[in-house]
């Protein structure tokens, strides 16, 4: 007996998109667009749509969004309009099915066949011309948000990690400015293994690869001795995502302040790794096979970096709470319930200062993740693969996305 196969303009099924909530006069709108950047189209639909989005499973038919748009609305909505919003959702690479299908297997291919990752946000969040790079980062060094100018305590000392914004430099430079410092006036790595927070899932949770990363600053090599032993030592599979670092900003945003600080001493080598997996991994059953993907590759990179007998720094690219409508909250946060957040995130980073990495994530599931932390796996792998005695939060600070005042939060943190 053969199963049917259904027809996806029939019974969509939506991607893992973002969405934002817009306001224009006195209606809402929600802005949709793609994560992963396997496509760069953005669409904006009446609110009343996106309720239908639930329904979007590939399980319901069009006559069936259609009748929950009834039950809801009390309004018949005409056929012509939702078949209208299917076909702009599918021509944008929205929906699963052939068409997204080709387009990922023709991006995977590009991106394996090109020489280097190129810098997708250069121009965007931060300078592209060298020299007024050069002069930007400078200016967050000197700004009076950035850091002190005296010697950090820890000059000439063996530096392990640090973690630093994943938000855009233009926005957060000074924060970032404080852990570079940090990292500038310590005795230099060898290698940096970058770990950079993945805004789409993984299948395994783990994202590597192996190719050069491009800045204006310059090519940074991947450091193949690490990454070919991670390869041929059971972990393969974590390549297998490798697309996801086109696109994603998390180890960009790090590499024109890690060339800034360290590349006039040495030649900057890099191990680049992409995460994304939530806290009830550590906890959940049904994650289990997840849970030993994660620890199958800590045990290999660790390995790999014994191996290798180099000085090995962890870059963390990591933001840490997302509170308000753009991030699934019911209202937009108050200046209380910012206060309550940041208070709430230093208690948490307190785990992270003690290097307590599985009391750091019983700490967010005994919250129910409700300040949806972002950066949960970035500094968990980054507290699993180091021996620091303990951390330092230097600097703590917020960004406010959307008019709806949406708020990001992030920190700068040093282990020695």
């Amino acid at each position: 007996m053969t199963t049917q196969v259904k027809d996806p303009k029939h019974y969509p099924a939506l991607r893992n998109l973002q969405f934002s909530p817009l306001k224009q006069g006195d209606e809402q709108y929600i802005l949709l667009w793609d994560p992963s950047r396997l496509s760069h189209e953005k669409l904006v639909i009446p609110l009343p749509f996106f309720f239908l989005f639930q329904f979007f499973d590939g399980e319901h038919s069009l006559e069936q969004l259609g009748a929950e748009y009834l039950k809801k609305y009390g309004e018949f909505l005409m056929p012509d309009k939702l078949s209208q919003l299917v076909t702009d959702l599918d021509d944008k690479l929205f929906l699963e099915g052939e068409r997204f299908e080709q387009a990922k297997a023709a991006a995977v291919t590009a991106y394996r066949q090109g020489p280097v990752r190129k810098p997708v946000y250069a121009g965007k969040s931060y300078e592209a011309d060298p020299e007024q790079l050069r002069k930007q980062i400078d200016s967050f060094f000197d700004s009076k948000e950035g850091p002190e100018q005296k010697p950090s305590e820890h000059q000439g000392a063996r530096i392990q990690a640090i973690v630093a914004p994943n938000v855009e430099p233009k926005e957060a430079g000074p924060i970032y400015a404080w852990a570079y410092k940090e990292l500038r006036e310590a005795v230099t790595p060898d290698v940096f293994v970058v770990i950079g927070t993945c805004h789409t899932e993984l299948a395994h949770g783990i994202a590597m690869t192996d190719k050069d990363f491009e800045t204006p600053l310059g090519v940074i090599p991947s450091y193949r001795p690490i990454l070919d032993h991670v390869r041929t030592h059971g972990g393969a599979m974590f390549f297998d995502d490798d697309i996801r670092h086109e696109q994603e900003h998390s180890i960009e945003f790090q590499l024109p302040f890690l060339q800034h600080a360290i590349g006039s001493q040495r030649q900057v080598s890099i191990v680049p790794v992409l995460c994304s997996f939530p806290p009830d991994v550590l906890a959940n059953a049904e994650l289990k096979p997840l849970f030993e993907d994660i620890d199958a590759f800590l045990v290999s990179l660790k390995e790999a970096i014994t191996a290798s007998g180099q000085h090995v720094c962890v870059i963390g690219s990591a933001s840490l709470a997302h509170i308000g409508l753009r991030y699934g909250d019911n209202k937009p946060p108050t200046d209380f319930s910012f206060h309550r957040c940041m208070q709430t995130d230093l208690e948490m980073l307190k785990k992270v200062e003690e290097m307590k990495p599985e009391e750091f994530a019983q700490f967010i599931l005994t919250e129910g993740d409700a300040r949806h932390i972002m950066g949960f796996s970035t500094i968990f792998l980054l507290m699993k693969l180091i021996e620091a005695e303990k951390g330092e939060v230097l600097r703590y600070d917020r960004g406010i996305t959307d008019q709806f005042n949406s708020t990001v939060t992030y920190a700068s943190i040093s282990f020695f």
